[in-house]
């Protein structure tokens, strides 16, 4: 018998509501999705051909976050690979480009999926981007087959690294004589081709397809669907689901977030120990989502990295969306200056900018001039309410003014 330990008291008081909690997370994959009919049946329609060693059209598929866009291609995905078992005819691989962003790491995970020759492995690190390509080249065309690569989060690649990694990938098919790649791109910004280049553009999006937002009755059916296989019957109020649903699509009709309403809610019930879940669970599990995890880091930065944040605040606001270190550095001093805050070295700001993007409140992109050195080129990543809440920290009080003193100091 375990013994007692601090954690007893709450298993005690625990009362498990969900039968099957995998059910409710947003990486679990139904085997039915329900009002995607019609876009599972124009992605087929375009892959079906692989089967046939045929190369299909690549596609682009363009939606906001929450609109079924990875669960589709993880059932095609699935699908694929059970019309084709031992994929003598086509190889269906999946990269989220969140987690692997640069083209050496893309390549390098393509490359693992396809390679299974122990001898022949890229190694993780000291290969360069060209002869990457050629041994993955030269090991997909004796495969006589057509691959399927999947980029999803795909602009988060371009953002950091530009499109050379699309122009490798589109371009790969001059090289194979025996195989064929495409690409299915998917993308949360509706924007996302006006940045690339004609010469990609062209290539990457052969066929767009856009995923619309669910609307309040189909995010109730989505819930219904999982909520069958994840509760016993009584253990949801009749109210808990069409009030998920509601607040849901108030927001933009986010499938992703009905489904983590639906999932805390039935969480904060079991740590209370309640028999049902009711909407009062849903209302506290809205309180505890909208916490914004970003809003938190924000608050516990050190002095120092508040300051390189709001000098990157008063650059957006005057007008430059993207500016270099030395930008930054300068409106830094003049902040340490009014605050008086002590000054740190540009190797140090600049050091504290590539943890501000770590966190995701900043992109910074290096930017190399050749033998003059390099920087960074930095964009700001936090919405308004953010922005307004480091304005109202303590430090910065006082500095309504500023933008005025930095102009007469300047003349």
């Amino acid at each position: 018998m375990t013994e007692p330990n601090i954690f007893t008291q709450y298993l005690d008081k625990r009362k498990s509501l969900v039968k099957n909690k995998k059910i409710l997370q947003t990486s679990y994959t139904p085997d039915y999705l329900p009002h995607r009919d019609d876009k599972i049946n124009e992605i087929v329609e375009i892959v079906a051909p692989s089967l046939n060693k045929d190369k299909p059209s690549n596609i682009l598929i363009i939606g906001k976050t929450g609109t079924g866009k990875t669960a589709v291609i993880s059932f095609i995905g699935k699908e694929l690979k059970k019309a084709d078992l031992e994929e003598e005819n086509c190889s269906f691989i999946y990269l989220n480009c969140e987690i692997v962003d640069t083209p050496y790491g893309i390549l390098y995970n393509i490359a693992n999926h396809i390679i299974s020759d122990p001898s022949r492995k890229i190694p993780f690190t000291g290969w360069s981007t060209d002869k990457i390509l050629s041994e993955l080249t030269s090991y997909i065309d004796e495969k006589n087959k057509i691959f399927i690569i999947v980029l999803d989060e795909i602009d988060r690649s371009f953002q950091k690294n530009g499109d050379d990694i699309f122009y490798y990938l589109t371009s790969i098919n001059d090289k194979l004589e025996n195989s064929t790649v495409a690409i299915i791109g998917i993308t949360n910004n509706t924007k996302f081709t006006e940045f690339l280049s004609p010469r990609i553009k062209s290539r990457l999006g052969e066929e767009k397809i856009i995923f619309p937002p669910y609307n309040v009755e189909q995010l109730k059916d989505i819930l219904y669907d999982r909520a069958k296989e994840a509760f016993e019957d009584g253990i949801l109020s009749d109210g808990v689901i069409p009030y998920c649903a509601a607040l849901t699509a108030q927001e933009g009709g986010d499938a992703r977030r009905a489904l983590d309403l639906l999932r805390m809610s039935a969480d904060i019930a079991e740590r209370n120990g309640d028999q049902i879940i009711s909407e009062a669970h849903v209302k506290s599990a809205k309180n505890k989502i909208e916490i914004d995890a970003v809003s938190e880091v924000v608050k516990t930065l050190n002095i120092q990295s508040k300051m390189v944040l709001m000098s990157i605040i008063r650059n957006s606001e005057d007008g430059q969306t993207t500016m270099i270190t030395g930008d930054v550095y300068s409106t830094y001093k003049f902040l340490c200056e009014a605050t008086g805050t002590s000054v740190i070295t540009q190797r140090r700001v600049a050091d504290l900018i590539s943890e501000l993007d770590m966190l995701g409140i900043v992109h910074a992109r290096v930017k190399s001039f050749g033998r003059a050195g390099r920087t960074k080129e930095i964009e700001l990543n936090i919405p308004l309410n953010i922005v307004n809440n480091l304005k109202a920290d303590e430090i910065f009080k006082g500095l309504e003014n500023y933008k005025s003193s930095k102009q007469t100091t300047l003349m």
